[in-house]
Order: structure tokens, then sequence, then C-alpha cells
């Protein structure tokens, strides 16, 4: 069993920044795949950045390329996301889940464990 807890969400103006943690716990997490997705009201489930936990590669949305970055600390077994120059649109629920494979995927269904969201509005 995999238990994964958000922090760091909240208010900000257009242009700010923000870092999301994702702390991990279960299990070892050397052959998984942890991502960060987020959902706007009214919307689907959207995939944002992704990381392997092993290697340390990662791979981004393009709605998110250049302004965030997914970063891991092994020691503490905690996943981060670190979002600047945030804009209104990304405004949403954001998510941290965890793929039980190392074959990257995009898609929600795919991922494994959830964690229960934290909220990051942006005001214009």
């Amino acid at each position: 069993q995999v238990q994964l807890v958000e922090s760091g969400g909240g208010l900000v103006q257009a242009g700010g920044s923000l870092r999301l943690s994702c702390a991990a716990s279960g299990r070892t997490f050397s052959s998984t795949i942890m991502g960060w997705f987020r959902q706007a009201p009214g919307q689907e489930r959207e995939f944002v950045a992704l990381i392997r936990w092993s290697g340390g590669s990662t791979y981004y949305a393009d709605s998110v390329k250049g302004r965030f970055t997914i970063s891991r600390d092994n020691a503490k077994n905690t996943v981060y996301l670190q979002m600047n120059s945030l804009k209104p649109e990304d405004t949403a629920v954001y998510y941290c889940a965890a793929r039980l494979s190392t074959i990257l995927a995009v898609t929600p269904p795919l991922y494994d464990y959830w964690g229960q969201g934290t909220q990051v509005t942006v005001s214009s």
C-alpha cells in the first residue's frame, strides 16, 4: 500500500510561484513513476508532469513546460512541483500519483495510487 500526502497549495497572484510537495510512504519507490495531475471545475483530470523515481528523468505537459519543474528527494521520499509564472488557467486541484511501473504514462487510469489533492488558485 502507498500513501501520498500533498501540501503547498494556496492562493497566489498571476506571475507568482508556489511549490507543491508530495510525501510518499508505504513501500520502496525505486521502480515507480511519480506524477502530478490537475483538475479544474468541470474539466477532466489532466497530466502536468512526471518523474522516474530511479534516474530522475522527467516529462512535462506542453502547457507547463518551461514554467513548472518536478523533482524528488530520495532521502525524504518526497516529490516536488515548483510552479513559476503562474497563470489564472493553472487554477485547479493538484494531485500527486504513483505508478508502479517504469513505463511512462500520462493517463490518470494508469496510475495506481493518488493523494487527496491540494487547491491552487491563481488570481488575475
